[in-house]
């Protein structure tokens, strides 16, 4: 491809890019008729011989790809938690393709690394977080980590190193250490603890109350009793919103209690932490004082497009105790004057791309002000939604809904719940996801509202909230279905 080809094809893309978002709302969300294998299918086999020419790839795009896609930004999209994208983010993206940096150090990229760093204090000013995590602080700093998942290791092989003194290698006993958080808790933590060597069987489940929050009362009798064991407490994982239910854990409490007893504090937030955005949804960072680490997604909630994990410590000390290695070919004056930050160092791989330059584009030229509005909006629409489910007798809420994920289900039960929301999904109106919640009143499957797409109004929440009345109206197999079933 030549020069000229590729301002031609890439005016041709992003027209095709503007175009897919302008017009997504006219694609159903999901293709409940796709399966397995029905992409790849309609591909050639075989690698092309020879170049073929654009528009045969954007014609492939269009008639192949898109049709075989969740569209995540669509306004009826209600599943999971939502990955947003927004017209500047992508624009970075570009940005960081066309410019191809390496940016594993300060000598390989001076301005990919000092953006990012600018980057990670302008959002700790802009959430309100600690001081401590500043990158001018004395001991803390941050870093653009691809998802939560990723710097729920950091900070697990972080506390890993304080721990043990450093002694991480073959010949230390890691064999005694013992991590907390609870069910409600993201799978990466215990995926985490098994790539660090802890393994689930030393991951302790401690129980949650009726809102599906940690009782730091019981954390601290299981602390208490694995160290009567001979066991090594280290590690605490406090959610603030978790997957299922959005549900806060008393980070005050627990960080009281690992700072008394020399645990490090991972708080995830990685979907509601971004709501720190607005001054009166700041009370989510409650705790965060206390906290050694601290994670959160600018790619769910902000509209900077997925890679995008704010990780901060207040310990980078044990960060790069656990993670720098440093071979005689990555040596550098910069590096070894203390003058300038390497990134490979607070990672787990060691390249990485300029991923700051979304996150940058977003605040210059969309700003804050939009964002905020976007999720007050949410919000706002969400406890609209938990009004009119109190409103139908077929419905119950599951759990508290403080931002904007609403948990609710059939009283029919969890038979009638499940089958509901495959039935809403099949139409391709919206789509949804599931979670079982448990607590002292027993187990149930709940339907997950999710509203967070930036697309999103209240024309949408609403015509979502009828689609499953509607399936219920007609359907009396769901009405029918006993309770527990």
């Amino acid at each position: 491809m030549t020069p000229e080809e590729f301002r031609q094809n890439g005016y041709a893309l992003i027209d095709w890019i503007a175009t897919y978002i302008e017009d997504i709302e006219q694609r159903p969300v999901s293709n409940p008729a796709l399966q397995p294998g029905d992409v790849r299918r309609q591909l050639p086999a075989h690698p092309p011989s020879s170049p073929e020419p654009f528009s045969a790839v954007l014609a492939d795009l269009d008639d192949i790809i898109a049709p075989g896609l969740t569209h995540w930004q669509h306004p009826s999209f209600f599943a999971y938690f939502p990955g947003n994208s927004s017209y500047p983010a992508i624009l970075g993206e570009l940005a960081s393709a066309g410019l191809g940096v390496q940016g594993m150090s300060w000598v390989t990229s001076p301005a990919c690394t000092e953006v990012e760093t600018l980057m990670l204090d302008w959002m700790q000013e802009l959430l309100g977080l600690p001081e401590r995590f500043r990158s001018d602080s004395a001991t803390g700093g941050g870093v653009i980590h691809g998802s939560a998942s990723e710097a729920t290791l950091a900070a697990i092989l972080s506390a890993r190193w304080r721990i043990t003194g450093g002694d991480v290698n073959l010949d230390g006993d890691t064999t005694r250490l013992v991590a907390y958080t609870t069910a409600q808790a993201h799978s990466s933590i215990e995926k985490g603890l098994r790539i660090a060597g802890i393994g689930s069987e030393h991951m302790r489940i401690v129980a949650h109350d009726d809102t599906f929050a940690m009782r730091a009362d019981e954390l601290e009798r299981m602390i208490a009793h694995d160290r009567e064991r001979g066991l090594v407490p280290f590690f605490v994982c406090s959610s603030r919103g978790t997957t299922s239910s959005t549900a806060f854990d008393p980070s005050p409490e627990i960080g009281e209690i690992c700072r008394r007893d020399g645990l490090w504090l991972h708080v995830d937030a990685a979907m509601s932490g971004i709501a720190a955005l607005v001054p009166e949804y700041r009370w989510v960072n409650d705790g965060l004082e206390l906290a050694d680490s601290y994670c959160t997604n600018p790619h769910k909630w902000m509209g900077v497009n997925f890679d995008c994990d704010l990780f901060w410590t207040a310990d980078r000390a044990a960060l790069l105790g656990a993670l720098s290695i440093l071979p005689e070919y990555l040596r550098s004056k910069a590096l070894e004057s203390g003058a300038a930050i390497d990134y490979r160092d607070w990672q787990i791989p060691l390249g990485r791309r300029f991923r700051a330059l979304k996150l940058w584009f977003t605040l210059r030229c969309d700003g804050v002000e939009s964002v905020q509005a976007m999720i007050r909006e949410h919000v706002r629409l969400t406890q609209q939604l938990a009004e009119l489910v109190t409103t139908d007798d077929r419905f119950r809420i599951d759990a508290p809904h403080p931002l904007n994920l609403l948990c609710c289900s059939l009283v029919a039960g969890s038979g009638a719940t499940d089958a509901l929301i495959e039935a809403a999904n099949n139409t391709g109106q919206a789509l949804f996801t599931r979670t079982v919640l448990a607590n002292s009143h027993g187990s149930t499957v709940s339907l997950r509202f999710s509203i967070g797409a930036r697309l999103t109004t209240e024309r949408h929440v609403l015509a979502g909230w009828q689609l499953l009345r509607s399936l219920v109206d007609l359907d009396l197999d769901l009405d029918r279905t006993p309770v527990g079933g």
